[in-house]
């Protein structure tokens, strides 16, 4: 008795043990995706934008876009954003709920790419620009999470620039000025991307504080109110020139744009040589 208890007690914890065995599918289940861990193509649209403006396109240069895998530091893709700046109406005067698209019912300049991703992804999208206007350019970059197969189009990833284009554009730079001359500083004030600013316009000039500065060397020797000019659509204001004893290495032009509500400002600067005043008749002819 005591033996066959033995065998009894054998056999029960031998039932308690499980066995190795290979796993099954349960009947009807389809069997694993032998796809599951190939890159899928994923499609990416950037568009670089100017704060509160339009979109970077042609009449700028465009933009550079770079995208880059922010844990291995390649770079997934690069190029420039081309096009043109978009539909005024629709992005400036239309009202939008979030989910609208704003660029892309007409579609504005942008930047695609199609990337081959195996794993969700974080990166770096940055930007700069606009491309032809090197002392104006500026950067931005935002990180985004990219998944694989799953496309980002439409108005696509967004990246705002702020700032403006502001140029002098008389006397024009490097142009020898006459001591004790009357000089208008005439200067031209553009959104990024390109579009003018004016009073009354959609970038309205009366929200922006503009202001010009006349420097030798380093230091400021008078702020030039400036006010806008119809004829011209330039911001103007008179100035006379130094003596040139008082500026042997010549002087220098400064326009600063500031709106505090958008966040935008720009600078335009320029050099001049001063000659003396007994030269001014050879200048002039």
């Amino acid at each position: 008795m005591r033996l066959l208890s033995y065998i009894s007690y054998a056999w029960f914890l031998a039932l308690l043990i499980p066995l190795p065995c290979s796993a099954i599918p349960a009947e009807g289940e389809p069997p694993p995706d032998p796809h599951l861990n190939d890159a899928k193509l994923t499609t990416i649209i950037v568009r670089v934008v100017a704060q509160g403006a339009m979109v970077l396109g042609r009449d700028v240069g465009g933009a550079r876009v770079s995208i880059t895998d922010v844990e291995t530091k390649q770079v997934l893709a690069t190029g420039i954003q081309q096009g043109e700046a978009g539909d005024q109406n629709q992005i400036m005067r239309t009202p939008h709920l979030m989910e609208e698209p704003v660029y892309s019912s007409r579609p504005a300049a942008s930047f695609t790419t199609t990337l081959e991703l195996r794993r969700p992804t974080l990166v770096e999208v940055a930007a700069e620009g606009p491309l032809a206007y090197p002392s104006s350019m500026r950067r931005t970059a935002k990180t985004v999470m990219l998944v694989p197969g799953q496309d980002l189009t439409a108005d696509g990833i967004v990246l705002h620039l702020n700032g403006y284009i502001v140029q002098i554009e008389h006397p024009k730079p490097g142009e020898p000025l006459s001591a004790k001359d009357d000089v208008k500083l005439r200067a031209s004030l553009r959104t990024l991307s390109g579009t003018s600013v004016r009073p009354h316009g959609d970038w309205d000039s009366r929200k922006i504080r503009i202001y010009g500065e006349l420097l030798v060397g380093d230091l400021v020797v008078e702020r030039l109110q400036m006010f806008y000019s119809h004829d011209t659509g330039t911001f103007d204001a008179p100035f006379f020139v130094p003596l040139d004893k008082d500026a042997p290495n010549g002087i220098a032009l400064r326009v600063v744009a500031t709106d505090l509500s958008t966040g935008n400002s720009g600078l335009g600067m320029a050099n001049y040589p001063v000659l003396p005043e007994r030269l001014r008749s050879t200048v002039h002819h």
